[in-house]
């Protein structure tokens, strides 16, 4: 038995998938918060959160001001 999709045939349901494929990759690109490609990829996240532990292990009492001024420095 023949399927009858008229003139045009599949033609009008082959643009589903190439939107398909977009909206997946536009989902894959916001939610990891850029392109993946570009160096310096979470570089900027990884000093904040050293910054952050610096200062709450400095906030504890666990380091002297020296050291966490040395640190620091060493950071930026």
């Amino acid at each position: 038995m023949m399927w009858n999709y008229g003139p045009w045939g599949m033609f009008p349901l082959m643009w589903i998938f190439p939107l398909i494929f977009l909206i997946v990759i536009l989902v894959f690109l916001f939610r990891s918060g850029g392109l993946p490609m570009c160096g310096n990829h979470g570089t900027h996240k990884r000093e904040e959160n050293a910054r952050e532990l610096l200062d709450q292990r400095y906030a504890r009492g666990e380091i002297s001001r020296e050291e966490y001024q040395q640190i620091k420095k060493d950071l930026e």
